[in-house]
């Protein structure tokens, strides 16, 4: 039967309309609520980590009094790099073909190396010393080697399982088996980021697992978009834009949402990946307005469009500095395909030629927008490449895995340009002298954001984790 309030008197309706008015304190309980409240002395305590629930922890936006986790926050002590471009060369380019020359080795070419299994390959292109700084580059990377004294090589980098999966997750979250955070959800954790209206983290292709938050709260999770300068605007980005319903109305219906679940996060309890859901939500919206914009490339000069070039690596490049511009704290661009078993020298040159100008490009645009110092730029795969041969090689050899020696170099952002930071033994084998594990290399990047990575931490678990795990050095020669 259907209730009818319109013909009692007025005292009565107002009673009425009470009596049966949906109310907070209605919300139904959960049995883990239940639980919760009735629970008792340690048990119960023992039962709070189930649920979610760590007395201990405050979160990063409370405890610096922020309006939000994503607010611009101060690190350690002051830095340059204040946002990065993180290039990843998946598929682990060979260090001794492109920043890491080895004569030796050619002097070996096809023969037998000491100490060695397999027959030597010595390297197919030349090398010579560029800049003022003299430091040899690879006769494939022609444009970053007139550029050479804005970049720092490390070519003393190893890393410890050289399996593409394993080494990749290495590079991206410091760990070889357990999900943890990635390098780009760290730093939006311990920065914020400078746009309200964009994710503080973005990726350009890559696996899932290059940008997973894991334990640390959703909102620092990367946003990833398969961008290409062919597609429609409004595709590049799927379901931000609601093609049926105005801005504004929009808008009141996100507010009342948000009314919702903070009822229920105040009757029941807080659930980590429900607040990431309702934060994707709010993003979304206020991406409509400026997302799009940052990945319309049309609306750069042509020169400086010409500058990248018009592959679709250039394209990639050009969006990443515009994503930096308006505040983005961390965006990686996949410029994978460097697996080369074999087929090297033509392979290798390919790929080189990819990336070698809108790198190149994209050093010089910062400078020029007077944001190179602010933006610190990595490149690097997971791990290197064998001095010998692939399985002895065919007529179009190729390299196989090496974990000992692998290479990297960095630029702007208050990175020391102009050096080639450690070396490996004559033949390019193995790494020799300063040598810098992956945790050293994340450990210096910390450095260079401003954080001391030992202090850098998130509790979970009872356990405080960090980037770096429980390693790490800072290269402190790779630092202006």
């Amino acid at each position: 039967m259907k209730h009818d309030s319109s013909n009692l008197p007025e005292f009565s309706r107002e009673k009425y309309i009470l009596e049966h008015s949906f109310t907070p304190d209605m919300m139904p309980a959960t049995r883990r609520d239940f639980l919760l409240k009735t629970g008792m002395g340690f048990g119960a305590l023992s039962l709070g980590p189930l649920f979610g629930l760590n007395p201990y922890e405050a979160s990063a936006a409370t405890a610096a009094g922020l309006a939000t986790p994503l607010a611009p926050k101060a690190p350690h002590f002051k830095a340059k790099a204040k946002a990065v471009i993180h290039l990843f060369a998946s598929g682990a380019p060979s260090h001794v073909d492109t920043w890491d020359p080895k004569p030796a080795l050619n002097k070996y070419d096809n023969s037998a190396l000491p100490g060695l299994e397999g027959l030597a390959f010595g390297s197919p292109f030349k090398f010579q010393q560029s800049g003022k700084s003299g430091v040899e580059t690879s006769e494939v990377f022609p444009k970053l080697g007139e550029l050479i004294d804005d970049i720092a090589v490390v070519r003393s980098l190893w890393t410890d399982i050289p399996a593409h999966e394993v080494a990749a997750r290495m590079m991206h979250t410091g760990s070889l088996q357990l999900p943890k955070p990635s390098m780009g959800s760290w730093v939006v954790y311990g920065l914020g980021t400078e746009n309200q209206n964009m994710p503080g983290f973005i990726t350009i292709g890559g696996a899932p697992e290059w940008r997973q938050s894991a334990f640390l709260p959703g909102m620092y999770q990367g946003c990833n978009v398969n961008y290409s300068s062919k597609m429609d605007l409004d595709n590049v980005i799927m379901n931000i834009r609601n093609q049926f319903t105005p801005m504004e109305r929009q808008r009141r219906e996100l507010d009342y949402v948000k009314k919702l679940n903070q009822m229920h996060s105040a009757q029941l309890q807080k659930d980590a990946q429900f607040e990431a859901r309702v934060q994707s939500f709010e993003m979304a919206f206020k991406m409509q307005t400026e997302a799009t914009d940052a990945f319309d490339i049309t609306k750069e000069p042509q020169e400086v469009r010409d500058m990248y070039g018009t592959t679709e690596v250039a394209a990639k490049l050009l969006v990443a500095r515009r994503l930096v511009e308006r505040g983005v704290r961390f965006v990686q661009v996949e410029v994978g395909g460097w697996d080369h078993h074999g087929n090297l020298e033509t392979a290798l040159r390919g790929k080189a030629g990819e990336i070698d100008g809108p790198a190149a490009a994209l050093i010089k645009d910062l400078r020029q927008r007077g944001m190179l110092d602010s933006t610190l730029i990595v490149w690097g795969g997971e791990f290197g490449r064998t001095v010998t041969r692939d399985r002895n090689g065919s007529a179009s050899p190729g390299r196989d895995h090496n974990g000992r020696a692998m290479v990297a170099w960095m630029a702007g952002g208050g990175v020391k340009g102009g050096q080639a930071y450690g070396s490996t033994d004559e033949f390019g084998a193995r790494a020799v002298e300063n040598k810098v594990h992956i945790h050293d290399l994340h450990a210096t990047l910390m450095a260079l954001l401003g954080f001391d990575h030992t202090k850098f931490t998130y509790r979970y678990n009872g356990r405080d984790f960090r980037f770096t795990d429980n390693f790490g050095n800072v290269v402190k020669d790779l630092i202006a």
